[in-house]
């Protein structure tokens, strides 16, 4: 099993940490090319998304992946990267690749509340520790959505088919839990040791 991590702008380089923890090799998109090498998942990281959304596009990256993930490659976007797949931005007029049917909030939580820490329950896999950094969050989600964790109320984690996102940044803390649920959902031989 292979993982692509998207490399253009922000914390990719924990995801790759994360993926080697578990035994899972990953390379780094950054050109158009790199598209060309086979891998089971593609992980959006945290970041600026105005930033990623204009790479992106400049780096001609927007379609080509747009089109990976309605052909039903596995993509966890985190932060930044759930903005990414959100088909609405509620105080941003701009839409980047739209193809998860959540309407996120981004710098939700305000300037007091930019970063900070918190644990609370990931699915049925129990409490996780969660790393906020002035995050999104989701307000409204489709019935085809599962929602997976929620902090006061505020939707944090959610799952449509072959997306994940998380407001949070998983990456930066020792849990392996997400990063495992995610390889689940890219299937092989190889998770089933890692999840069992």
């Amino acid at each position: 099993m292979r993982i692509a991590v998207l490399a253009l702008q922000g914390a990719f380089i924990e995801h790759e940490k994360m993926l080697s923890k578990l035994g899972i090799a990953s390379f780094e998109i950054r050109q158009k090319k790199d598209l060309l090498h086979s891998f089971d998942g593609l992980i959006i990281p945290g970041g600026e998304s105005s930033v990623q959304g204009k790479l992106l596009k400049e780096l001609e990256l927007f379609e080509p992946i747009r089109k990976l993930i309605t052909e039903k490659v596995p993509i966890f976007g985190t932060c930044a990267g759930l903005l990414l797949l959100s088909k609405q931005i509620e105080n941003d007029g701009r839409v980047y690749l739209a193809t998860m049917d959540i309407t996120a909030v981004r710098n939700a939580y305000g300037r007091q509340l930019g970063s900070f820490y918190t644990a609370e329950s990931f699915g049925t896999m129990g409490k996780i520790p969660m790393t906020f950094i002035r995050a999104p969050y989701i307000k409204d989600v489709s019935d085809s959505v599962v929602i997976l964790a929620t902090v006061n109320s505020k939707i944090v984690a959610a799952r449509q088919g072959n997306q994940l996102v998380t407001a949070f940044h998983p990456e930066l803390n020792d849990d392996l839990t997400v990063h495992r649920y995610f390889i689940k959902i890219c299937g092989g031989e190889q998770l089933n040791r890692i999840i069992d």
